[in-house]
């Protein structure tokens, strides 16, 4: 008998862990996704992005992953050593529990292992016995790369054309021509040893007994707590706003300084639609306010490393079609992040296509400048002064957006639907050109003052002008435009407007009417102003958490906490946030996503700020 559709998608959510279900762990350089259930079904090596080693996540037969977990049933715990990036999954079973350490040694360099990348699973039994078992299984290339297996001085080699893996293991592991099992048993107090390593090249793997797991544990405890110890947040959500921080911190990639905007690719926006995209890039827009957000807490050197990113990776007007800028970069800064599908993974839970790179790229987005140059100035008022030849860089591209602002482009939410007069766009040149002004005036630098000043008043009087719709009560998404956008929720906080502004206040009661819901909040209404793709999405988290600073900064502190505490419930069970929220509270969207977690640590301080 055939299956029914409901039994079909049934045995598909089987085959697939929730998004959420998820815990995050990596190097600075690349990141692994651990399930609740003990299962690696992301992981790309050696960098962000660098083509995926496990990624089951994408496809659940083709590709790719790490099993470990109880071989009995059991029912899961996931949390983090507390303050660092060490997952622990936890296993309850009738017989004992049982506990699976994952983590990826960092900020320890040996002569000659600079590209040392290694993953540490250490399996500890704490009460009775847990009997355990392991399943490695990579498929390189995204699943589309053969690879060999073979057993090398103790150790488990996984070759492919070019990449290879070497397994070192405590207990004895059992192979086929691709994968490596093991059945085994711990009685309490006892452990087990899993280390994977980058092999190939002139890197050597060695292998990682139990005193060495356990010194990297301690090394890598050490190293996280040691850097949350900057820190200023002394509020009432540390523990999120916190887990943020960190979060944020495993999305940089330490030998450039670059950010990426999520550490995964083609996560669906809506179940089975095309709305997938890679986000494993460094996107102008994401980064800067990365570094606002860690700049709030104290934390100037992520700032000075995305800085340096910028001067030695980046040169404005190399590689654009578009302007100075390209809207995003590789973690090397690289242009070209030419977009391609992968046909042969079938998506998370059927969502095709499955695609790497981002044509994106090639976009215009004006509101860039504005992101990047905040950021700019805010550094140099809370970290230390830039230079002069990153100066000279910031006038390049303020005389540029002076000439260009004007200009249609894709706006902020990089639709495909042609390019508009957003509003958006208008107010982050608006932004570029003050914050520049108000750097040029306080060091005192040369500018050409009269002409940012008239550009920059041009800006705000054509926002006013055509950014103002009478009939809706509101400034709108596009120009001469009835139609609402939450990305309007920035103007005050960007200090464009008052923002307790007759207009401001009556925009923020068209948008709670319009795009709001349970205090979550949609970007735009797709059918109101189409983008060019087919479905629907969810609420646009970022959106949600400057719904909450626009209440604060209206001085409506108490609708502002509700909303807020609404939000930390939509949370996975770490405190991670994909980019979206579904109708039924789901995660949907790239995971976790630095959009939200940024502007979550943003909410947390101004309106902890408000309530004194």
């Amino acid at each position: 008998m055939a299956e029914t559709p409901f039994q079909q998608e049934t045995r598909q959510r089987h085959r697939y862990l929730p998004i959420a279900e998820h815990g995050l762990i990596g190097d600075l350089r690349s990141v692994a996704l651990v399930g609740s259930d003990g299962t690696i079904d992301w992981y790309c090596s050696p960098s962000f992005d660098a083509p995926s080693v496990f990624a089951a996540l994408l496809d659940a037969e083709r590709g790719g992953r790490f099993e470990l977990a109880a071989s009995v049933p059991a029912h899961t715990k996931q949390f983090y050593f507390p303050d660092t990036n060490v997952l622990i999954t936890r296993f309850f079973t009738e017989e004992g529990v049982g506990e699976v350490q994952d983590f990826m040694p960092v900020g320890i360099e040996r002569p000659g292992e600079e590209s040392r990348h290694r993953l540490i699973r250490r399996v500890v039994c704490v009460r009775g016995t847990v009997p355990f078992r392991a399943l490695v299984a990579p498929r390189f290339g995204y699943g589309a790369e053969p690879h060999t297996l073979c057993e090398e001085d103790g150790r488990l080699r996984f070759d492919a054309r070019e990449h290879s893996l070497a397994l070192t293991a405590t207990v004895a592991m059992e192979c086929d021509a691709l994968d490596a099992r093991a059945e085994f048993k711990l009685g309490e107090g006892e452990t087990a040893v899993f280390a994977l390593d980058q092999a190939g090249g002139e890197i050597a793997p060695r292998g990682c007994a139990h005193a060495e797991a356990e010194n990297e544990f301690n090394a890598t405890v050490a190293y996280w707590r040691h850097w949350l110890t900057q820190s200023r947040y002394r509020g009432r959500w540390r523990e999120m706003v916190h887990r943020s921080a960190l979060t944020l911190k495993l999305l940089t990639y330490a030998p450039t300084g670059a950010i990426v905007a999520a550490p995964t690719t083609s996560l669906p926006e809506q179940l089975g639609g095309e709305r997938n995209w890679d986000y494993r890039y460094v996107w102008v827009r994401d980064a800067a306010f990365a570094v606002y957000a860690l700049l709030r807490l104290g934390f100037t050197g992520e700032a000075e490393a995305f800085m340096r990113f910028l001067t030695t990776h980046i040169s404005p007007g190399d590689g654009a079609t578009e302007g100075p800028l390209q809207i995003m970069y590789g973690i090397d800064g690289r242009a070209e992040l030419d977009e391609r599908e992968l046909p042969h993974l079938e998506g998370y839970l059927g969502s095709a296509p499955v695609r790497v790179g981002n044509a994106a790229a090639a976009q215009l987005q004006l509101d860039i400048y504005g992101a990047l140059i905040d950021s700019i100035y805010l550094y140099d008022k809370w970290a230390q002064p830039i230079s002069s030849a990153q100066w000279d860089d910031v006038c390049q591209l303020v005389t540029w957006v002076c000439d260009h602002w004007d200009q249609p482009d894709e706006g902020v939410w990089e639709t495909r639907g042609g390019r508009k007069n957003f509003l958006y766009s208008r107010l982050m040149c608006w932004v570029a050109i003050e914050r520049a002004i108000r750097l040029a005036n306080r060091r005192g630098l040369p500018a050409d003052l009269p002409r940012w000043r008239r550009s920059r008043d041009d800006i705000y009087r054509r926002i006013m002008d055509r950014g103002w719709s009478a009939r809706r009560g509101a400034f709108t998404q596009c120009e001469d435009s009835d139609v609402l956008d939450a990305s309007v929720l920035m103007m005050p906080l960007a200090k464009f407007i008052a923002p307790t502004d007759p207009k401001w206040l009556s925009t923020l009661d068209a948008l709670t009417e319009d795009l709001v819901s349970d205090s979550l909040v949609y970007r735009y209404d797709p059918e109101a102003s189409p983008d060019g793709l087919r479905g629907d999405e969810g609420t646009f988290s970022i959106c949600s958490f400057w719904y909450v600073e626009a209440l604060v900064r209206a001085g409506r502190v108490d609708e502002a906490r509700l909303a807020f505490e609404k939000m930390l419930t939509y949370a996975n069970h770490l405190g991670l946030y994909a980019e979206e929220i579904g109708r039924t509270g789901e995660q949907q969207g790239n995971f976790p996503q630095a959009f939200t977690h940024l502007s979550l640590i943003s909410a947390a301080f101004n309106l902890d700020k408000a309530l004194g």
